[in-house]
């Protein structure tokens, strides 16, 4: 053989080598799908051995084959599915979205019905079943809503930005500004409350100017309810009586009736404010809210200078 041939030939070799798996595995992927798309019975006569096709998704083995038939294969009926080729005698059910759950895509013949969590809901992997989205509280933002899949997303106001709520969908928003329109600043916004603006020309007791910030306040402190049910109890009026029995108020209730408080209240009851935290227990956040409002008062004095009202005197 000469040089040319010779080196063919073993051209031709090498390639039939390196061909040869594929094509090896071609035929285990053919014989494979075909084993897959029968089932081995015995003819409902003779008993004999016999090679029945299986059913395609969407249908059923409505009679299985023989040596002289074929396997009878039936739609599923409405509210039933086979997602494989199978040789069942009846479909599936279609499955149910559980609690809290809703109809992503539904069921049809082939294929089951897929759920997600409903609106305002999360899938927790660890739990297994929907959870209501998070509330960012006050002090932070949404930074992404909440999804059927992901629970929201908070973050932290920066300076220049508050939340005064809980919300699983409210974002940061800008402070205010007092000189923008015309007015002083009584009392500088933090991230759980806006700047509190103030008119010289019209000046009010600081107390009126705290009111802006209590309802916030009182949802940032976040207050176990045991002491919130002595504030509330506590509240000072006018003509000083009590505020009525809540031992059956929940924690959205309590604060309801403390707004309502808080919109009527004149400015001396408001300035007893502090001293009725404390004295239910809320010292800490008695201090700090006595705290802000003499940060009101002082600004007052300093911004409108000349044209301050003379304060409330508050009974020790």
């Amino acid at each position: 053989m000469n040089p040319a041939a010779a080196h063919t030939s073993q051209l031709f070799a090498m390639m039939t080598l390196s061909v040869l798996p594929v094509v090896l595995l071609s035929l285990h992927v053919v014989r494979v799908d075909s084993v897959a798309m029968t089932f081995e019975s015995r003819d409902p006569i003779t008993g004999s051995p016999v090679s029945c096709d299986r059913c395609p998704p969407g249908t059923y083995l409505r009679s299985q084959c023989s040596s002289e038939r074929k396997s009878d294969c039936a739609n599923c009926p409405h509210g039933s599915f086979t997602e494989v080729w199978n040789h069942i005698g009846r479909c599936l059910r279609c499955g149910v979205c559980s609690h809290n759950q809703v109809v992503k895509t539904p069921c049809t013949a082939d294929t089951d019905c897929q759920c997600q969590c409903k609106p305002g809901y999360y899938y927790k992997t660890q739990y297994d079943m929907c959870l209501p989205h998070s509330a960012c509280p006050p002090g932070q933002g949404v930074r992404a809503k909440g999804t059927p899949d992901e629970d929201t997303v908070c973050q932290t106001c920066s300076d220049g930005t508050f939340s005064e709520v809980s919300s699983a969908h409210h974002n940061c928003t800008e402070h205010k500004s007092c000189s923008g329109a015309g007015l002083q600043l009584a009392l500088r916004g933090s991230s759980w409350h806006d700047n509190v603006c103030a008119n010289c020309a019209d000046l009010k007791d600081g107390a009126d100017y705290l009111r802006e910030i209590l309802p916030a306040f009182f949802v940032h402190h976040n207050i176990n309810i045991k002491r919130l049910r002595r504030i509330v109890h506590k509240l000072p009026s006018q003509d000083g009586k009590r505020q009525g029995r809540n031992t059956e108020l929940n924690s959205s209730e309590l604060h309801q009736r403390l707004n309502a408080w808080i919109a009527s209240a004149t400015a001396e009851e408001i300035r007893k404010l502090p001293s009725v935290l404390t004295n239910a227990g809320a010292s800490g956040a008695g201090e700090r809210l006595d705290q802000k409002l003499k940060r009101v008062d002082s600004q007052l004095k300093t911004e409108c200078r000349g044209n301050e009202v003379e304060m409330v005197d508050v009974p020790k």
